[in-house]
């Protein structure tokens, strides 16, 4: 009897500390992909499409709930003049842990925008969702990802459409 019941326990113990191991080795997640942004106009110009990259990581501090780094780079020509933005955005991000898991976060941070000797940053926040499927163990697809950025660059307060899709890497 005895030898049956230390049996179970230490069992017990080495599923528990594999499932731990599991969940630690799954609280970073780490994106990098393609990201297309149009620039919004304000009063004094349409705006822009520009072609770019998003690089972004999520602790998780729950399974479904974590806090988000998000940096991006996008260039392209406004009024035929070469022209840069670039966010730098934190905030939480709630997803829905499964294969393939939908997620929504809020950010805030900055943006910076250079092009034609005039530059200039502004405080941003961004709001958006996406999409995520598992490929391969440890490795999941960003379907799409979708963020409206509001920006406040040379007094004029406009939204910038964001979609991006890559890969994620779960540590």
């Amino acid at each position: 009897m005895f030898r049956k019941l230390s049996l179970v326990i230490v069992a017990g113990l080495l599923l528990s500390l594999s499932a731990r191991a599991q969940s630690i080795t799954n609280k970073i997640d780490g994106f990098g992909g393609y990201s297309y942004m149009h620039f919004g106009g304000g009063s004094d110009f349409n705006g822009f499409n520009s072609n770019g990259w998003e690089l972004s990581g999520e602790y998780k501090v729950l399974p479904w709930i974590g806090a988000a780094v998000d940096v991006d780079g996008h260039y392209g020509s406004l009024q035929g003049v070469s022209s840069s933005v670039h966010n730098y955005l934190f905030g939480p991000q709630v997803s829905f842990p499964a294969r393939v898991s939908p997620f929504a976060h809020v950010l805030v941070g900055g943006e910076h925008f250079h092009g034609g000797g005039a530059s200039d940053t502004s405080f941003a926040t961004a709001f958006g969702f996406g999409i995520d499927t598992h490929v391969a163990p440890q490795i999941s697809w960003r379907i799409v990802q979708f963020d409206v950025i509001h920006t406040h660059l040379f007094n004029e307060g406009e939204d910038h459409t964001r979609v991006s899709t890559g890969i994620v890497f779960h540590f």
